[in-house]
């Protein structure tokens, strides 16, 4: 396995974790969409979900998604990675 392929299965292990975190918290599940975008020093994951669940992946100022992001660069840190995640309506 060259680094490539062990950067990939790295932002993917986050990247689960993410969508278990998101599934668990929205009403429609199915429209929870994930899309990792990897760069050369971090990785983007872009979290879609339907229009009246991003309040709640959002929560009251902002404490849900600061708390997905926190776990989400501790598993990075873990990891020796770093990555971001957006939210996307």
């Amino acid at each position: 396995m060259d680094a490539t392929e062990a950067e990939e299965l790295v932002s993917d292990r986050i990247a689960d974790l993410v969508e278990y975190l998101v599934c668990s918290i929205v009403d429609d599940a199915d429209g929870v969409s994930l899309e990792v975008i990897d760069g050369a020093d971090s990785s983007t994951i872009e979290v879609t979900v339907a229009g009246g669940d991003v309040a709640k992946v959002i929560g009251r100022h902002g404490r849900t998604i600061k708390a997905i992001r926190t776990l989400a660069r501790a598993l990075a840190a873990r990891l020796d990675t770093s990555v971001e995640v957006e939210v996307l309506g």
